[in-house]
């Protein structure tokens, strides 16, 4: 993809839409008028239909402890103190994260925001199904994941591998960024009913509208039947993993090697394991029409203890499409139990899914046009594992039968 031109003025940026998250022609607006800038060129291809990828620079600072700045020192102060090395991403065979520790790596885009535009983050769907832990970090900032308005400065990365050893190079895409003009407020019960008349928004497996779980959000269950070209409804991650994985081979490793299979339990029930790590399916098929974008909301307590779905964001178009010809797509849920095992039943609430209004209809939206990797998915494991096993279930990694069922 050429990278996105830039005029004689970069100053000079006037928005053309509503309040609400900026979809893809005006976060191209942005990059134009250097409010978003780089090292290096950004590629069109960077651009998201409501969201702008990030990427790494050319080092990492491997840190004792997740931090935020405090109300005292720069968060390169904070660095300096907690530092324990610095890794070069830039070498020929890239270097290895290891698990369980925090790096903080200073990203090759910068902002310049409108006043009264602010920024929000989250992990890519890969990253997410990898469980690797990322956070977006402001030069001065006292919260993760958050730009505030009129941010001008350098932004950076918390990245904490949970179970598999990574190698990451320069220029790896490991969270994505969106961006809000004015309030943006989730849309509560009568508003999103009243959308579900217009658009339906889940549908069960046989393609018939869900209307039953539409509330403050739209109530995302799990699915423990499976579906009909494979007995498999969920993966749980090694705990050792024989090699570690380099983000940009994709189709490539056997994923036999880092995960068992969980397959269709008799009785419809799991159990999690403390601190496991687990990609499990929606029950329904969820649908974000082009006029919004949808996130799931952090864990709630009273879904039980465990998270749900480190990467929540939900493009516009996905399980729907460009005109509304696809009628749902499954969400992957990336799950991790805490300190005690939980039993997890067929259909039972795991999630939210909440739904904002975008500032105008995306010019690009999410499918295989412009590359998106799960549109229309099943149980997909993350794109650096061969498709086959994972979506067909042939060759599939062996199941545990103290897994199989509770």
């Amino acid at each position: 993809m050429e990278p996105v031109e830039r005029p004689l003025f970069p100053e000079i940026y006037e928005h053309r839409g509503g309040h609400g998250i900026l979809p893809w022609q005006e976060i191209t607006r942005l990059v134009r008028a250097g409010r978003i800038s780089a090292s290096t060129d950004i590629p069109d291809s960077q651009i998201q239909p409501a969201s702008i990828d990030l990427r790494v620079g050319h080092e990492a600072y491997r840190v004792q402890a997740s931090f935020l700045r405090g109300r005292s020192a720069t968060l390169l102060t904070k660095v300096s103190e907690l530092h324990v090395s610095t890794i070069d991403l830039t070498q020929p065979t890239p270097p290895l994260l290891e698990p369980g520790v925090v790096y903080v790596i200073p990203l090759l885009e910068s902002l310049k925001l409108p006043s009264d535009v602010h920024g929000v983050a989250n992990p890519k769907s890969t990253t997410g199904r990898l469980d690797v832990f990322t956070r977006l970090i402001t030069e001065c900032g006292d919260e993760f994941d958050r730009v505030p308005k009129g941010y001008s400065g350098q932004l950076f990365i918390e990245v904490s591998s949970r179970t598999f050893p990574i190698r990451v190079r320069q220029g790896m895409k490991l969270n994505q960024l969106r961006f809000v003009r004015g309030a943006s407020e989730p849309l509560r019960d009568g508003t999103l009913k009243d959308v579900s008349r217009k658009q339906c928004l889940v549908y069960n497996a046989d393609g018939t509208p869900r209307k039953d779980h539409i509330g403050d959000g739209v109530e995302i269950t799990v699915d423990l039947e499976g579906e009909s070209a494979s007995d498999i409804v969920a993966y749980k991650a090694k705990r050792v993993s024989p090699k570690p994985i380099e983000l940009d081979k994709i189709n490539y490793y056997d994923p036999a090697d880092f995960w068992e299979a969980i397959r269709r339990p008799a009785n419809h029930r799991i159990i999690l394991e403390p601190e496991g790590f687990y990609l499990l399916i929606s029950k329904g098929k969820v649908s974000v029409p082009l006029e919004y974008a949808a996130e799931m909301v952090a864990h709630d307590p009273s879904f039980g203890e465990f998270r749900v779905h480190y990467a929540g964001f939900f493009d516009p178009g996905f399980g729907f499409g460009a005109n509304g010809e696809i009628q749902g797509t499954k969400a992957v849920l990336e799950v991790r139990a805490y300190e005690v095992p939980i039993l997890l039943e067929d259909d039972h609430l795991v999630g939210r899914l909440e739904y904002y209004r975008m500032a105008s209809v995306p010019e690009r939206v999410y499918g295989s046009s412009i590359g998106s990797s799960y549109q229309q998915q099943g149980l997909a494991l993350s794109k650096q594992f061969k498709r086959q096993d994972v979506q067909q279930g042939q060759a599939a990694p062996q199941s545990s039968p103290a897994l199989a069922s509770a």
